[in-house]
């Protein structure tokens, strides 16, 4: 789902995965190895081709699924091998972090923890920081609605970039005050849909997707169909298979 137009903004895309066979295959009374079996099957599957299909964070989050339930350990390696490689494109220090701990090693030098980009990436983070909180207080001083709706969407991004969540979702909802049009409405919902996914909020995503509906007039079909995606996700969570079938 792009919140805002621009390159940087973040996207919303289904959460999917390959199956590994019905439950048939599975004991009755084996209620542990149901919870704990792979989810993605291990039958040869061409990562690289798989993972071209996306970018950014939606990439880096569909190779963490691979490497975290498929049982197969080179597919497993492949998929932390991209991750890593895609996450030092961007800026989010915590993940690569992550993806360094999972790889333990196992991958050589080359794909070991790399302090000094750490450093460097969160230097250039507080910078950026500091510019923003100066940009924002500056448009508060003068009182520039739409001044101010924009900094806290940078900020949104910013925090959003380095894997801060909650931050991010906090900054595109303060921008509520300062839409001045259906359309700012519109961006500041999917904005916080976007980001109440990630975290596994659905109510929130419940709650920004009514909100959004009520602006009718700013609906173009793609965003009738993300606010849908993002509905039938949320029924979906809830175990309301019947009304997720009808978005």
């Amino acid at each position: 789902m792009d919140g805002i137009e621009g390159a940087s903004n973040p996207t919303m895309e289904e959460m999917q995965a390959n199956g590994t066979g019905g439950v048939d295959e599975l004991p009755l009374t084996s209620t542990s190895t149901r919870k704990n079996r792979p989810i993605v099957s291990g039958e040869p599957l061409d990562i690289e081709a798989y993972a071209g299909l996306y970018t950014g964070r939606t990439k880096i989050k569909r190779l963490m699924f691979i490497a975290n339930h498929c049982d197969n350990p080179g597919m497993q390696l492949e998929a932390l091998r991209m991750a890593y490689d895609e996450i030092k494109k961007g800026e989010n220090t915590h993940l690569y972090r992550e993806v360094v701990q999972k790889i333990d090693g196992r991958l050589g030098p080359n794909y070991a923890m790399d302090a000094a980009w750490c450093s460097k990436i969160e230097r250039k983070a507080e910078q950026r920081k500091e510019k923003l909180e100066s940009e924002l207080n500056a448009y508060r001083t003068n009182l520039i609605k739409e001044s101010i709706r924009m900094g806290y969407n940078d900020f949104g991004d910013f925090y959003y970039a380095h894997g801060a969540l909650g931050d991010a979702f906090k900054s595109y909802v303060r921008t509520r005050d300062y839409c001045t049009t259906s359309k700012h409405i519109i961006q500041m919902c999917l904005n916080a849909i976007l980001v109440s996914i990630e975290m596994v909020q659905f109510s929130n995503v419940t709650s920004y997707v009514s909100k959004a509906e009520q602006t009718p007039e700013a609906l173009d079909p793609p965003t009738v169909a993300k606010l849908c995606c993002a509905a039938g996700l949320a029924h979906l969570e809830a175990k309301k298979y019947k009304l997720a079938a009808r978005k």
